[in-house]
């Protein structure tokens, strides 16, 4: 497999085309098509074959939605089984036999104490519905309407999502500072670090004149996605459960994108040892179709029929590909591969920093991996790290591109390159990621970028 692929031919009139006519006809809200101008045909696995013939290497993954990639053999022959068989398509929330066989082994993969004593309620097709219906869930059952949430998180796009979210410009929550090893808000990191985040949490609950009345939930990542590839300290995810359980708070993971073996566990919060009160899935328990839930615990089933509801929550073809893939990573343990193969290019990523400056820090868990790009000639003796330089990360993913690599930006000022791969991902593609990147890097690097310049948002 090639490191480095030449300069692009000319692109054909139908590919251009088509690209002319998404610019003119969809929305400005459009992100992805904006900073990946490809046109996509086939697909298989990690790799991506566009209209204009060129083959990419895909570490975006559906924004971690391709547990195995694309296309996968147990995927394709879930759905055509289906299809094959005369079930109806839409149901509504009916019982189905393919439903009854994604929830067993959905519930087969859960944190066994949440298992035991869970129901789920089957949402609308996004990960942002599922989050509103862990909110309006927590709050019927507590009788309470405040929400606990943390600086940088992304819960979604849907009103009551974005109010959870680190970017809410009209806020609605009580923001808790979320620990960072790299950009402390303490100016400490580490463990001293969780442990200053983990007691202005314990102070502000319990301070009564803190402005905070008993809210009706927390929720966290168990890893900051968007917000830069951050995992959460294990000692401070166990801390935010002691703390809520010992006040009757509500505890929602939001496992949208940690969930199905991607961060080295099969659901995040196992590298802790918690179990949440409300698990919110979506993206990979599709498996590659939309479908999104939340588990939870019985005693908050309090809510009445209709209290929550969708057109599209029976989406039969995503709980058959969903079975097949939970199935699949389960039983080919691609959560400890994940967890073996992400940790082996951290440490070559690693490497890589220690001889480029302009890399701030490398760090993720499994395979969900971000490198944060920063301007070391930054000379501000106040600062203790240098700045996010977004101009220079999004010169990085234009060099990828151009070398047949997909990644994604995130972050505070979507300064930090973010790698998805599926975990199928064998160790000579993963080597051809590095490579390719390193690569990018080189030439990102090499190039003028101006400072007053802005890369692509999210």
């Amino acid at each position: 497999m090639a490191v480095t692929e030449p300069a692009p031919p000319a692109q054909p009139v139908a590919h251009e085309g088509i690209l002319r006519r998404q610019s003119l006809r969809e929305s400005a809200a459009r992100t992805y098509a904006r900073s990946l101008p490809i046109v996509p045909v086939r697909a298989r696995g990690l790799t991506i074959e566009g209209a204009d013939g060129r083959r990419y290497l895909d570490c975006l993954s559906g924004a971690g939605t391709l547990a195995l990639g694309h296309n996968h053999p147990v995927v394709l022959e879930a759905i055509k089984k289906v299809l094959a068989s005369g079930a109806p398509l839409h149901v509504l929330d009916l019982a189905t036999p393919v439903k009854d066989a994604f929830t067993t082994e959905l519930f087969a993969t859960l944190p066994r104490p949440l298992a035991d004593d869970a129901r789920i309620q089957f949402c609308g097709p996004a990960g942002t519905d599922a989050v509103e219906a862990a909110l309006k869930l927590v709050r019927t059952a507590t009788g309470r309407t405040g929400l606990l949430a943390f600086t940088g998180a992304y819960h979604g796009m849907t009103a009551g999502a974005l109010d959870a979210s680190g970017g809410a410009a009209d806020v609605r929550v009580t923001r808790l500072p979320f620990p960072q090893n790299y950009r402390c808000p303490f100016g400490v990191g580490g463990d001293r670090g969780a442990e200053l985040a983990a007691r202005w949490t314990e102070n502000l609950l319990d301070d009564p004149k803190g402005g905070v009345p008993a809210p009706a939930g927390m929720i966290l990542e168990p890893v900051q996605g968007e917000g830069g590839v951050i995992p959460a300290p294990d000692v401070w995810l166990r801390r935010m459960r002691e703390l809520t359980a010992s006040r009757s708070i509500p505890l929602i993971a939001d496992e949208v994108q940690t969930g199905v073996g991607r961060t080295g566990a099969f659901w995040a919060v196992e590298h802790s040892g918690i179990v949440p009160d409300v698990m919110v899935l979506s993206k990979a328990i599709g498996g590659s179709l939309p479908l999104a839930v939340i588990v939870y615990r019985a005693d908050l089933d309090v809510w009445q029929p209709g209290a929550h509801a969708g057109t599209f929550r029976g989406n039969q073809l995503a709980m058959a590909a969903g079975a097949a893939t939970l199935a699949f990573v389960r039983e080919n343990r691609l959560a400890e591969r994940a967890a073996t193969l992400g940790a082996r290019m951290l440490g070559q990523l690693q490497g890589l920093a220690a001889t480029h400056h302009c890399i701030g820090d490398v760090r993720g868990r499994g395979l969900m991996i971000g490198v944060e790009m920063v301007d070391p000639g930054t000379d501000d003796p106040q600062a203790d790290v240098p700045p996010a330089d977004p101009v220079l990360a999004a010169a990085v993913q234009r060099e990828c591109l151009r070398r047949g690599l997909i990644v994604e930006l995130g972050g505070r000022h979507s300064g930090v390159v973010r790698l998805l791969p599926p975990l199928t991902l064998t160790d000579e593609q993963a080597q051809a990621v590095l490579d390719r990147f390193a690569d990018s890097l080189e030439a990102a690097a090499r190039a003028p970028h101006r400072r007053n310049d802005t890369g692509p948002s999210l």
